[in-house]
């Protein structure tokens, strides 16, 4: 086994001032910004927070707002336990763990927006992006199930 130093082994993506440092295309390390799914995932989830809490007060809308919730705000952290995954059977577990909120996310939206209890205008820009975190999750699924075998 040939030995490295140090300054040529790669090195964990951190944080850094609104993007995270990794290698570049070129091989070189700087600020990445283009996309960022972990912050695509926090806006999403707050935006989720305001049609649950404007639901009423009944025994339906005190339901739906909980289901709400707990589905539409579960992507986000579970795109941290993704990233944190032990090996690629338990990444995809967790992939399709996301792609199963977003979905059952995206049925309460829409029966939210069926019994019009929520403004249709702020209801049609979360449905848009809930369509495309399921579009991007079912794609990260079928490319992980493609490169496993």
């Amino acid at each position: 086994m040939k030995k490295t130093s140090n300054a040529q082994r790669p090195t964990l993506n951190i944080e850094f001032r609104g993007g995270r440092v990794a290698e570049t295309d070129h091989g070189e390390y700087g600020v990445r910004r283009n996309y960022d799914l972990e912050e695509r995932l926090l806006n999403f989830t707050a935006e989720i927070v305001s049609p649950a809490d404007t639901l009423p007060s009944t025994k339906a809308g005190n339901h739906i707002a909980g289901q709400l919730l707990r589905c539409g705000t579960s992507p986000l952290a579970n795109h941290g336990e993704v990233e944190a995954g032990e090996s690629r059977k338990d990444f995809l577990h967790k992939l399709r763990v996301c792609l199963k909120e977003l979905r059952e996310t995206w049925r309460w939206l829409r029966l939210i927006a069926r019994l019009e209890l929520v403004e249709s205008a702020k209801l049609r820009s979360i449905l848009t992006e809930v369509e495309e975190l399921v579009r991007i999750f079912a794609a990260s699924v079928r490319t992980t199930e493609k490169n496993a075998r």
